[in-house]
C-alpha cells in the first residue's frame, strides 16, 4: 500500500475545510495531522522524515496512510478539528484547553502529547522598558494572535500576577496581532511602533542578535520553571474508534523524542531537509542544543494554565489535574 503524503500551506479557513474534508478523516488506518510553523514542530518532523507512524503500524499489522498538512493558527486548526477535516491538529497549550472546556460533554477533546518544553521572550527595542510595569500606551507588542494565543495568554496570567486579576487584560490594548516573521523583521528594522514581540524560537534567537534588543521576560519566570509550549490534541472519537492507529501515533512519538535527544545535530538537519529551512544550519543546532530547550512529549507545567485561565474566567470547566484534559496514553509519563 503506497504512503501519500501531501502538504498544504494554508491560511483561510474555507480553504482549509474544502481541501481536507475530501481526505476521509477518522478512519483505522489512516490519520490526518495538520501542524504550525517552526522548531516547535520538530517532534513531528522526525515522525514524518523516518514514517515512524507507518513503522509502528506495521508491527501490529496495520498499513497507516498519513495525510500532512500545514496551517496558520489555532483557530483554522480547531475548526477544522471540529468539522470532522482533520484527525489531529497541534497548538499551544490555552487554545487546546479553550477547546477542551468547549467541548466537554460533546466532542471531547483532549491533548495526545507534549511537542517540547521552550522558552518564550517577551522582547523589546525600548530601552525605557525594563519591566512590564514600564510599558506605556505608546508601545505595542507583538503576539501571533492578540487577546487569545499562547503568548497573550502567558501574558495575561503574569499581568494577573503584578496588576491584580481584575486587571489581567492590561496589555491587550496595546497588543497587535502579527505574525512572527513580519515581528521579527519590525523589531530589528526599528523605527516602527512594534517596538516589542512576544516571541518564539527560533525568531527570538534572531531577534537578540541585533543590539538595543533585549528580553524582558520568559514564559518560564511566568510558569516557574520549563512549560510546555505547543501539544497535539485530537477528539474523543478519534482516539477510541482508531485504538491500533493512535497507539502507533504515539508510539512515534516517543521514539521521535528520543532519536532528538540521542543526535541533536541530526534533527537539526532533518528540520531543515523537511521544513525546507533557510536558516543556518548553526543556528537550527544552536536551538535544539539550547539546554532551555527539552523536545518531550511528557507535558510539564500545563495545568498552571488550566489553573490561572479557570481562575481568570477564560475557562469555564475546572480540571482538577493535568490528567483530565490528556489522553490516559500520556498518564504514564511524570507530566504536570
Amino acid at each position: 500500500m503506497a504512503i501519500t503524503y501531501k502538504r498544504n500551506t494554508l491560511t483561510l479557513l474555507a480553504a482549509t475545510l474544502g481541501a481536507l474534508l475530501s481526505t476521509g478523516a477518522q478512519a483505522e488506518g489512516k490519520i490526518s495531522i495538520a501542524q504550525q510553523f517552526g522548531i516547535g514542530y520538530l517532534i513531528l518532523d522526525v515522525v514524518r522524515d523516518q514514517q515512524l507512524i507507518e513503522k509502528h503500524g506495521k508491527e501490529q499489522g496495520l498499513e497507516i496512510k498519513v495525510d500532512w498538512n500545514s496551517i496558520s493558527g489555532a483557530t483554522a486548526m480547531n475548526e477544522a478539528l471540529l468539522a470532522g477535516a482533520l484527525d489531529v491538529v497541534s497548538a499551544g497549550v490555552p487554545p487546546m484547553l479553550t477547546l477542551w472546556d468547549r467541548t466537554r460533554g460533546k466532542q471531547n477533546v483532549k491533548a495526545i502529547a507534549s511537542l517540547g518544553s521552550m522558552p518564550n521572550y517577551l522582547l523589546t527595542n525600548n530601552p525605557e522598558v525594563k519591566s512590564l510595569k514600564d510599558f506605556s500606551d505608546k508601545d505595542r507588542i507583538a503576539v501571533p494572535a492578540a487577546g487569545v494565543g499562547f503568548q497573550s495568554r502567558t501574558l495575561q496570567i503574569e499581568t494577573a500576577k503584578q496588576f491584580g486579576n481584575d486587571n489581567f487584560k492590561k496589555f491587550d490594548n496595546i497588543s497587535v496581532s502579527l505574525a512572527h516573521p513580519d515581528a521579527t523583521a519590525a523589531l530589528i528594522a526599528g523605527g516602527s511602533e512594534i517596538n516589542s514581540h512576544f516571541s518564539s524560537p527560533p525568531f527570538q534567537y534572531q531577534e537578540l542578535e541585533k543590539p538595543g534588543v533585549y528580553k524582558v521576560l520568559s514564559s518560564y519566570d511566568v510558569l516557574g520553571g520549563p512549560g510546555t509550549f505547543n501539544v497535539l490534541y485530537t477528539t474523543e472519537k478519534f482516539h477510541d474508534q482508531n485504538p491500533k492507529t493512535y497507539k502507533a501515533f504515539y508510539a512515534a512519538l516517543a521514539e521521535a523524542e528520543q532519536i532528538i535527544k540521542a543526535d541533536k545535530p541530526a534533527a537539526a538537519k532533518t528540520y531543515i531537509r523537511v521544513e525546507q529551512s533557510k536558516l543556518p544550519l548553526a543556528l537550527v543546532e544552536k536551538i535544539v542544543a539550547d539546554p532551555e530547550i527539552d523536545f518531550t512529549v511528557v507535558p510539564q507545567r500545563t495545568f498552571i494554565y488550566a489553573e490561572k485561565l479557570q481562575e481568570l474566567g477564560v475557562l469555564k470547566n475546572k480540571a482538577q489535574s493535568w490528567k483530565d484534559y490528556f489522553f490516559e496514553e500520556a498518564h504514564g509519563g511524570a507530566g504536570s
